[in-house]
């Protein structure tokens, strides 16, 4: 029975909104009338919620967020590993989901469900909201008729995922918060102080020192271009990002970024984790392993190392071994590919996999951590450089005021 979505007027003229099923949009409205509600508005939900996620997807709500992905799971595993029936499981949590986007979502899920299909399938109509992954594990899940346990894997996965993704955000919330300080704080004194001070220079006879000569070129280039110089920048930021908007500029940086220094090292980290653990939830859901290599690859999002999973996977189909097939790619450390060949030979690849998983996320972990730890004190002492450099400017022709006035 689809579930629509409504807004009436109650009997003291209040507006209120909810869901309700029906078969149809008029058998919905007469139920509301039925209730003392008059209807303003009754929508289908699968049909709402899809023109929402076509039309703003995450930035208009419509669609479900990794904070909302991970507690509707965690809520499914729990209630479906106590034995309740899928249909009231999802009954439940859209009673107990404040926001409107993965309410909709979840109602639409069950309403699909109640219809006789798949949870997989009714999944696959919000592909912004349910990865491929998630998809793919769910069916397994289902098939398999061990769906508790898949769902409280995924629901392992995707709480460590958003505390992931929480930590580097943290991490690195100061660093760009002193970086804009310290810009912002360089080009007031370029701006507004400078200018004051310099002024007295005018009077000077003689050459000023070079580093004198340099501040005030700055400090006039900045006055007389620096509306310029900032709708440069916003276009060239633009620019950029238009860019990489095709693949192929898109790639060329993607292979930049492996080969920097401390960034390539923590971006084939970050994706191996993610390749590894999604891998293990596959493998041990009983999705074909050809499959789960496609998928797992699917959740990269380094291009190279993507291709190189796409191309490892053509040389498994063709017989040869995963651990060898991805040491040749050159972009997965040592430890994980020993760790799938003990998998391989031992028949504990899913353990193995998650193993590695675990590891890489200790090294990752440990990776941003020095980042962060580094990028303060560096940060910190270029500052201090600049604003030196700048007081060094203005004092060194006052010092020598004796030997420059007229």
């Amino acid at each position: 029975m689809p579930a629509f979505e409504y807004r009436a007027l109650n009997a003291a003229g209040k507006e209120e909104k909810g869901i309700i099923e029906a078969d149809t949009a008029r058998q919905a409205r007469q139920m509301l009338r039925n209730n003392a509600l008059t209807p303003l508005e009754v929508n289908e939900a699968i049909q709402k919620q899809k023109k929402s996620e076509s039309g703003g997807g995450r930035i208009f709500g419509g669609s479900m967020g990794a904070a909302d992905l991970a507690l509707m799971t965690r809520q499914l595993a729990t209630l479906v590993g106590a034995g309740s029936p899928l249909e009231e499981s999802l009954n439940m949590i859209v009673r107990q989901t404040e926001r409107a986007g993965p309410r909709r979502i979840v109602s639409a899920i069950r309403s699909r469900v109640m219809e006789g299909h798949t949870l997989a399938s009714s999944m696959g109509q919000f592909p912004s909201s349910f990865p491929a992954l998630y998809r793919a594990t769910v069916g397994a899940g289902e098939q398999s008729g061990h769906l508790a346990e898949v769902l409280s894997r995924l629901a392992d996965y995707t709480e460590n995922r958003q505390l992931n993704q929480q930590q580097v955000s943290t991490a690195f919330v100061y660093p760009a918060l002193l970086s804009v300080v310290a810009v912002g704080i360089v080009v007031a004194l370029l701006k507004f102080v400078v200018p004051n001070v310099i002024s007295v220079f005018s009077t000077f006879k003689g050459e000023l020192p070079m580093m004198t000569r340099v501040l005030i070129s700055s400090s006039k280039f900045l006055e007389n271009h620096g509306i310029a110089l900032l709708i440069g920048t916003v276009l060239s930021v633009f620019g950029i990002r238009y860019l990489l908007s095709f693949q192929t500029w898109k790639t060329r940086w993607h292979k930049l970024t492996l080969k920097l220094p401390l960034v390539g090292r923590l971006v084939r980290g970050i994706n191996t984790e993610h390749f590894s653990r999604t891998l293990s939830i596959l493998a041990s859901s009983g999705v074909p392993i050809l499959d789960a290599l496609r998928i797992a690859g699917g959740v990269i999002n380094n291009i190279p190392m993507r291709q190189a999973v796409d191309e490892a996977a053509v040389k498994v189909r063709e017989g040869m071994s995963i651990n060898k097939a991805l040491q040749q790619t050159n972009y997965f450390p040592p430890m994980l590919t020993y760790l799938i060949a003990s998998g391989e030979s031992s028949g504990q690849l899913d353990a193995m996999l998650e193993r590695a998983a675990i590891q890489q996320e200790r090294e990752n972990q440990a990776k941003i951590a020095k980042m962060v730890t580094l990028v303060e004190p560096v940060m910190m002492l270029v500052m201090g450089g600049v604003v030196m450099g700048i007081v060094l400017a203005i004092m060194v022709p006052i010092f020598n005021m004796s030997q420059l006035v007229k």
